[in-house]
């Protein structure tokens, strides 16, 4: 009988790959449901958590920040003109923490069996996800008992504003974990980056009251910025297209920039994580 010989090698292109993706989609299912049973295994309130957070902090803001913030945006309420943007910036948050550290978690099931290492990212931010829809119905929710006018461009602009969102930290979640495989010190790194993206991100301020223009560009290359805006412009905002148009093209440049590095380095994770 004649021996078969199985010959592995790296992929020479650069590629998503997305028919093996969808082979091995079953995958997705089983991460993004483990993640969530353990992320609210043994605790009493459950899925609760992922409002408690961002009410908590929307009720400190207004208190702290309504008399002396007076945002362009003067039809949003201040509680809801806060609570959008904190919704959109803690689905960012947590989607690019955990995919960040997504490949180093997962290093045990890395060394022994093979399959598409973004299903690992595309898991960690679809547990993100699930937490923000939750937290959107409650923000919907809380818009019709404050009497919130909501246009019918929400129907467009909501999803718009989180898949810009989910794109922007698939891009950076992707390119960290990579980073983070060989180089841990991005582990330590990631908090401060987001802290530094949080106060540049226009939760608790609007892009408008900001006069000077290249500081307005500037802070237009976070990406959840323009998302905000496109949400708070179904809320009676006044949005800033240059804003919303960087904020496209940065957070394309991020998934482009983390797909190649992470197809370029993930044949070593095995040894690496």
């Amino acid at each position: 009988m004649k021996a078969t010989r199985t010959i592995i090698e790296a992929p020479q292109n650069i590629s998503l790959r997305l028919s093996e993706i969808w082979q091995y989609r079953e995958l997705f299912y089983f991460f993004t449901w483990r993640d969530i049973k353990v992320k609210y295994k043994q605790t009493y309130l459950g899925i609760l958590w992922a409002v408690i957070q961002p009410i908590a902090l929307m009720l400190l803001f207004t208190l702290v920040f309504s008399k002396h913030f007076s945002p362009a945006d003067s039809v949003i309420d201040y509680k809801i003109f806060v609570l959008s943007g904190l919704i959109l910036w803690t689905l960012f948050y947590s989607a690019t923490s955990h995919a960040a550290e997504s490949i180093v978690q997962h290093a045990g099931i890395i060394k022994k069996i093979y399959f598409p290492r973004l299903i690992i990212i595309g898991s960690a931010i679809l547990t993100a996800l699930f937490d923000f829809i939750i937290a959107l119905i409650l923000f919907l929710a809380l818009c019709i008992f404050w009497q919130q006018p909501i246009s019918w461009e929400a129907a467009f602009l909501f999803p718009a504003a989180t898949l810009l969102v989910l794109l922007s930290s698939f891009g950076i979640g992707t390119l960290l974990s990579s980073l983070n495989v060989k180089y841990r010190d991005f582990r330590y790194a990631l908090p401060f980056l987001l802290q530094f993206l949080f106060f540049s991100s226009q939760v608790v301020y609007s892009m408008a009251d900001i006069k000077e223009q290249w500081a307005r560009h500037l802070l237009s290359l976070n990406p959840v910025n323009g998302a905000i805006e496109l949400l708070r412009i179904s809320l009676g905002g006044h949005g800033d297209l240059n804003v919303i148009m960087i904020s496209i093209i940065t957070a394309f440049v991020l998934s482009i920039a983390g797909i190649v590095y992470f197809r370029k380095t993930e044949a070593y994770f095995a040894d690496l994580a």
